[in-house]
């Protein structure tokens, strides 16, 4: 264990010994005791990944200032997190002002950032170790205090839209050897029923995307018992097509509703994906060395929930290395949406990270939308690498 293992150690020890709320805090400490930096902040990203809100480390004596919000778009703090690298310029009186990526698995959760007088690649490298600690930090505190979900909303939420968020996974990206994969979600002004979910045992990726029918707490609703049939389903060993049969069987017995889905299970050792379409638009595929985005012509069963005589297929699907699949919603192809060349835009975007390019995809769409969106837009973006030894092509960084 070198010196700085036993730093970091000692980082993570004191910030488990604080209360979860104080972990910038700690952080704080730590850089000023080492490098003696002036000021210390945490910025979260929003929900929508459109404004920063800062949380300051006031120093022992200070208050501690209200929070500040910052517009993402065309700043400094933009390039960090697109580019996922540190960034450090002058203050104006002589300091250095060091930006950097908190970030885990993936997941862009904020940026740390730091004013000091000194810096060397020493400090450098060691600030970047701080934020990357601070990532998994946070990651674990959250569980037990609403400081950091609450410094994620820079506007007023709905009951219908904290519902809706509680349903999606914490993270909204998620890297592995063998695939990078990325969501984003554009709530209408009247919430859609719009979800989506992932997660991974130890030989298999498990996706979904589902769009439960109606408007605000009704439709909030409704996604909430597919998420959890869902998740029940997939918690006790359920392929594809059982997952597709108890969430109908719940919508039945429940409730009147139906929703529209698509479900994927992907075997991590081949890319061999397993599906069910249960009324869902049909996903996109780039594939590596081809000009288009395709739509992917699945069979089309009816939505969940549909009381008739009903049957689910189970379809088949082979990823390759450098694949990159697009799940959607309706809502990323209504009226409005609809001056949106999405097969395009994937194309033009292909060489972007999945986190970056979900955001230009649900820009353009609500962009379209003059920022009224009738119905949730929500994508799914997978990048398929292949095995640990494959090529990791579909991650290149952010251009």
């Amino acid at each position: 264990m070198n010196v700085g293992d036993l730093e970091l150690a000692e980082l993570l020890a004191a910030a488990e010994s604080r209360p979860p709320g104080e972990s910038v805090d700690v952080i704080a400490h730590d850089l000023r005791k080492r490098f003696g930096a002036q000021s210390v902040s945490f910025l979260f990203v929003d929900l929508l990944g459109q404004r920063l809100l800062r949380l300051n480390a006031p120093t022992e004596g200070e208050k501690e200032d209200t929070a500040e919000q910052i517009d993402l778009q065309g700043s400094i703090y933009e390039t960090v997190l697109r580019r996922q690298l540190q960034q450090v310029e002058t203050d104006g009186q002589g300091g250095r002002r060091v930006i950097s990526p908190v970030t885990n698995r993936g997941d862009c959760i904020g940026l740390l950032e730091v004013t000091l007088q000194y810096t060397d690649d020493t400090v450098l490298r060691q600030i970047n170790d701080v934020a990357h600690a601070l990532a998994y930090i946070i990651v674990t505190d959250r569980r037990f205090t609403d400081l950091y979900h609450a410094g994620r909303r820079t506007t007023r939420t709905s009951l219908a839209a904290e519902i809706q968020h509680q349903l999606l996974p914490s993270s909204s990206c998620c890297e592995a050897p063998q695939f990078t994969l990325a969501a984003g979600l554009v709530p209408a002004d009247d919430i859609g029923g719009d979800t989506y979910d992932y997660t991974l045992d130890r030989e298999t990726l498990h996706l979904s995307i589902t769009d439960a029918m109606g408007h605000d707490t009704e439709s909030a609703l409704l996604a909430t018992l597919v998420t959890g049939a869902l998740r029940g389903a997939r918690r006790t060993g359920c392929d594809a097509l059982r997952q597709a049969h108890q969430v109908h069987e719940a919508l039945l017995t429940h409730s009147r509703g139906l929703a529209t889905g698509q479900l994927l299970c992907v075997r991590l050792d081949t890319g061999a994906c397993e599906l069910v379409n249960a009324g869902h638009p049909w996903p996109l595929r780039l594939r590596e060395g081809e000009a288009e985005a395709e739509e992917v012509k699945l069979a089309v069963n009816l939505p969940f929930g549909v009381a008739a005589p009903n049957s689910y297929q189970l379809q088949k699907l082979q990823l390759n290395p450098g694949d990159r699949l697009v799940l959607l919603t309706d809502g990323m192809q209504e009226r409005g949406a609809s001056a949106v060349d999405l097969a395009s835009l994937v194309r033009d975007t292909r060489s972007w990270h999945p986190r970056e390019a979900v955001r230009a995809l649900t820009a353009a769409v609500l962009n379209a939308c003059r920022g009224n969106l009738k119905d949730d837009a929500t994508v799914l973006m997978l990048d398929w690498h292949g095995t640990e030894k494959a090529t990791r092509s579909g991650a290149r960084a952010a251009q």
